[in-house]
């Protein structure tokens, strides 16, 4: 395959790439998704993990139908990797993208529960174990040795069930052999400590060339302790050799000059005569061990490579996994079929951007649900079942929740299509082929209103699943016309099929909707007492959400130190019912007292 074929490898991104990497390296770094080649070649990483998206996920970036769908499955993948183990787990989630069969959503599920399930009975001690050692990995360039080094830790943590039954069936002490093997060799070179024999040379040839770089020091030192003739000179030399450098006798007397004219050339003519032997035997010696590493190598070659395979599978599944237990989150279903076979429902879902940094307990979990779905009970008890139509109109207070329910059940299909848990009690899936995100966008005027209507009219009515999302239609348009567009819009995803929520203030001016729609409401209900809006964030369901402008009024009256400004509220406080204000006011000190 040529370069230029994979999405974004335009002439000089291929330039770039055949330079630095050439064209081999280039096309195995794009098919294995290996973003830190990529970036180290030149290419900025943002624009290689685009490049790999495309290249790995295949048609799964078509999937995201609209720039706000683009940009909500990008932050959901920052969250993921927040929770990655290595670097390159990292870069690998960040190029995860939609799946396109359930089989392949089904396996990777598989894998990250399991993973999931094994990380979660490890004790503390030994999870640090292995988060020390993925730490290493990553620090160490992910090399050969890295990577065996990890799969030992691993074994040594004593984890061999789920993704971590890839190294359960490496050998101990093969892998030992290896990481001996790999330290000892650094580019063909025998590394210090590998062997003792080939350590005591080099010392050796390191202080016969230090003596030799002083050697009128050495002489005049030698003169110094009353060596006398030439007989007592040699002498006192040979064992100044013997005692400093390790060498053997034998070594000595045959490096030993016998036709020196004086003590200078002597001893100038034996110290580069005993360099000459030593260096010619450390390349012998070096040679024998580097032959014997090299065939421990190649015996252990299969284990390296299942072991740098394993510990890289098991740093994605590992990451996954720390994300799931992060969230508490659960295995979607999927529901596939026909028109009336489609869903897309959630029981105790939580929003990860809210969740994010904060408790989990902080964020009340809601329950939602489209087409032919299996949720039989709300909490609120109010309408608590809801219908089988698969578009919802979703009505409700200003700061109820509205949007952040959009950006759930989003966040819930993306993940689910990329087979990873989901931070819901229970979820129920449809993979679509279109996922319409649509957030509000406070633009009026004629432009954005067409540009709106480019990105989300074509996937809907092209062939194909759809699933709408779409916040606060109005926003960009007259409400005349927007209840127009937004009814129209609401028909169009029933005759298509589709499956779709549509946030909106303008409930009433759509009626009659399709019998396949139905209408939903958030309701506000007070104020505390730090004069804090109250919203049951829980959707009640065939019923229009209430709106707050008592509640607003309400705390501004209360809040009013001016006294001009206090009678300009209340004012709008007899406009919206002042007995409603009063009222709220009322419950709000109540609550306060009890």
């Amino acid at each position: 395959m040529r370069l230029e074929e994979y999405w974004g490898v335009g002439p000089k991104t291929r330039a770039t790439l055949v330079e630095h990497l050439g064209r081999e390296r280039a096309i195995e770094a794009i098919e294995s998704g290996d973003v830190r080649t990529l970036a180290a070649a030149g290419l900025a990483r943002g624009r290689a993990t685009r490049i790999l998206r495309r290249a790995t996920g295949g048609g799964g970036m078509d999937t995201l139908a609209t720039s706000d769908a683009r940009a909500a499955y990008k932050q959901l993948l920052d969250i993921v990797v927040e929770h990655a183990v290595t670097e390159r787990a990292a870069d690998r989630i960040r190029v995860l993208t939609p799946l396109s069969s359930r089989d392949a959503m089904e396996s990777r599920l598989d894998d990250v529960l399991a993973a999931r399930d094994a990380w979660a009975a490890l004790e503390d001690d030994d999870r640090e174990i292995v988060l020390e050692a993925y730490s290493r990995y990553d620090e160490r360039g992910e090399s050969e040795l890295a990577a065996v080094e990890t799969a030992l830790a691993l074994l040594e943590a004593g984890v061999d069930s789920g993704p971590f039954a890839a190294v359960a069936d490496l050998e101990r002490e093969r892998l030992a052999e290896a990481v001996r093997a790999l330290a000892a060799l650094d580019d063909g070179r025998v590394s210090e400590g590998a062997d003792e024999e080939l350590d005591r040379l080099r010392d050796a040839l390191g202080t016969v060339e230090d003596m030799d770089a002083n050697a009128l020091e050495l002489i005049e030192a030698l003169r110094a302790d009353g060596v006398g003739d030439a007989t007592q000179f040699r002498e006192a030399f040979e064992d100044r050799l013997l005692a400093e450098t390790g060498v053997t006798i034998d070594q000595v007397h045959e490096a030993m000059a016998t036709d020196a004219t004086d003590a200078t050339d002597f001893v100038g003519t034996t110290l580069r005569t005993l360099r000459a032997d030593l260096t010619a035997a450390i390349d012998e010696r070096e040679e024998t061990v580097a032959s014997e590493l090299e065939g421990t190598l190649e015996a252990s070659q299969p284990a390296i490579e299942q072991a740098v395979t394993a510990v890289d599978d098991i740093a994605l599944s590992l990451s996954l996994a720390r994300f799931a237990l992060a969230y508490n989150c659960t295995r979607p279903a999927y529901v596939e079929g026909d028109a009336d076979a489609a869903a897309v429902s959630v029981v105790g879902a939580r929003n990860l951007a809210l969740a994010t940094g904060g408790t989990d307990e902080s964020v009340q979990p809601v329950t939602y649900a489209l087409g032919d779905h299996g949720v039989d009970r709300v909490p609120n008890g109010v309408n608590a079942v809801p219908g089988t139509e698969r578009v919802s109109v979703l009505t409700g207070a200003n700061s109820g929740g509205k949007t952040t329910l959009l950006e759930t059940l989003c966040q819930i299909v993306l993940l689910a299509m990329m087979g990873i848990p989901v931070p819901a009690d229970r979820a129920e899936v449809t993979p679509v082929d279109a996922l319409v995100f649509h957030r509000r966008h406070a633009s009026f005027n004629a432009g954005v209103l067409e540009s709106t209507l480019r990105s989300i009219v074509p996937p809907l009515s092209a062939d194909g699943r759809t699933l709408m999302l779409v916040d606060e239609f109005e926003a960009i348009t007259e409400p005349g016309s927007a209840a127009d567009l937004l009814h129209g819009l609401v028909r169009l995803a029933v005759g298509q099929d589709a499956l779709g929520v549509f946030v909106t203030h303008l409930a009433d001016d759509l009626a009659p909707l399709p019998a396949e729609a139905r209408v939903d409401g958030i309701f506000a209900e007070g104020l505390n007492p730090n004069l804090e809006l109250q919203v049951d964030y829980q959707p009640r369901f065939d019923t229009v959400g209430r709106s707050t402008p008592e509640f607003i009024i309400s705390r501004l009256v209360a809040n009013a130190d001016d006294r001009r400004e206090r009678a300009g509220f209340e004012t709008l406080a007899a406009a919206v019912g002042n007995d409603v204000v009063q009222r709220t006011l009322a419950d709000a000190r109540r609550s306060e007292h009890d």
